[in-house]
Order: C-alpha cells, then structure tokens, then sequence
C-alpha cells in the first residue's frame, strides 16, 4: 500500500504546481482522479495506485526533492506556458529532466535571481508573508534620485492604496542622468520596487534580482542554473 496524500499534496509532489496553486487547479475542474473530474478540495489520493491527471496528462507523485536558483534574462515569463507563446522559465530548465515550478515571480522585463522546485510545503514557506524573506534588487533609476525620496522609499511609499513596509536602499551611482540603487524589501507585492520608485517619479530602468533570503545569484552566468546547497535550502526549511 503506498502513502495515502491529500490530492492537492499529490500535485505539489508532482512539480506540477505549488500545493496552494494546485487548489486553484482543483476549484477549476482540470484535475481527474481516476478518469473522474475532481472539484472538491481535500480528496485522499494513494501514490503508487490511484490514476491522477491534469488538463489531461498523467502526473506522478515524485519524492525526489530539486531546488534550483536560476539567473533569468529579460524577456522571460516566470510561468510554465505563456498564452502569448513568449519565451518562459521553463525553456532555461530544460536539461534538468526533473519537473519543477517557479517559486514566487519575476516581471517579464526583470532579470536576476529566481527559485525553482518541485517541493510545495518548501515554496510555501518561500513565498508565505509570514516568512518575510528579504529580496535584494539592484535598480537602474530614470532621473537623480533625491534624498527626500530616498528617504521616502526606505520609510515606506503608498502602492495601490497601501503602504510598504520599511526598505533598505542605498544610492551607489549617480551618472548620465540616472542613478544605480540597491533596495532590499521585506515583502512580495506585484511589481512592488517598480511601483515604489514610480511613486516617488524616478521610474525604474532595469532592474536585477540578486538575492531571495540567504541565497545569492552570485556569479551564475545569465539563463543557466544551478541545485541549491544544503545550507540554502535549510535555511527557509527551519522557518
């Protein structure tokens, strides 16, 4: 008899989606247990035994756990396909024959450092508000930016109607008209550095990721990856 899981586990073991992404397949009808749609949440699975598909495509429990950093380029969605057909994450991946999802999100136009598993209790805590891991992002700034504003940024600016927590930003180079930042926030909202400069008018040029916590993009070449070390991925499991 193999372990019996609950069926949005059994998905996250997969690598077919983070366990909470894997309830929103669920809620959408796209999930089959053996030849019968399942919509309710909660459903027991036994791996090894019962059938599972998704959007019709047999998906298997794995135990092997892989997490991987990966260095994106600009011009890269940070989803498994894209309706678009833009180039996505998973297109850098490739040789690494084992499934996994992005944990968390980078902009289409943002590059640097980006998360990958197929451990959802793991990318859960990754990505979990109460966690609050940092995120370190180098910033290529339209105009000079003031020391006013500066402050503004590290005490907090309001964003779609709320404001962000306290932040970390240090000026590292004003030249030609713009200004090179490095800002590290405690919080993950859509577009959240993009959106704090724009609300203080010095919108953001190019911007590069270059650490999650206590991983660091390091010197990773841009579109390739690498299996995360122990240490790093202790580090968020002890959370």
């Amino acid at each position: 008899m193999g372990e019996i899981v609950r069926l949005q586990k059994y998905i996250a073991m997969s690598g077919a989606a983070s366990r909470r992404a894997a309830e929103k397949l669920i809620d959408e009808g796209r999930v089959k247990v053996n030849g019968k749609k399942v919509t309710e949440q909660g459903i027991k699975v036994e791996i090894g035994n019962d059938k599972v598909e998704l959007d019709g495509k047999l998906i298997r429990a794995e135990n092997k756990k892989v997490y991987i950093a990966v260095n994106k380029p600009a011009g890269y969605v940070t989803t498994m396909h894209d309706q678009f057909d833009r180039p996505t994450v998973m297109e850098l991946v490739q040789d690494l024959n084992v499934r996994v999802f992005p944990v968390g999100r980078l902009d289409y136009e943002t590059e640097g450092l980006l998360i990958m598993t197929n451990d959802g209790t793991w990318a859960n805590k990754v990505t979990h508000p109460r966690y609050e891991a940092s995120k370190r992002y180098y910033a290529v700034l339209k105009g000079v930016l003031t020391i006013p504003s500066l402050n503004r940024i590290r005490r907090g600016v309001m964003i779609d109607g709320r404001k962000t927590s306290p932040a970390e930003c240090e000026i590292k180079e004003i030249e030609g008209g713009m200004t090179l930042v490095e800002i590290t926030i405690h919080e993950g909202r859509n577009r959240q550095v993009r959106k704090m400069f724009e609300a203080v008018g010095n919108p953001v040029i190019e911007l590069k990721r270059v650490q999650i916590g206590n991983i660091q993009l390091g010197n990773l070449p841009e579109g390739r990856w690498r299996h995360l070390t122990s240490g790093e991925i202790g580090y968020f499991m002890n959370k």
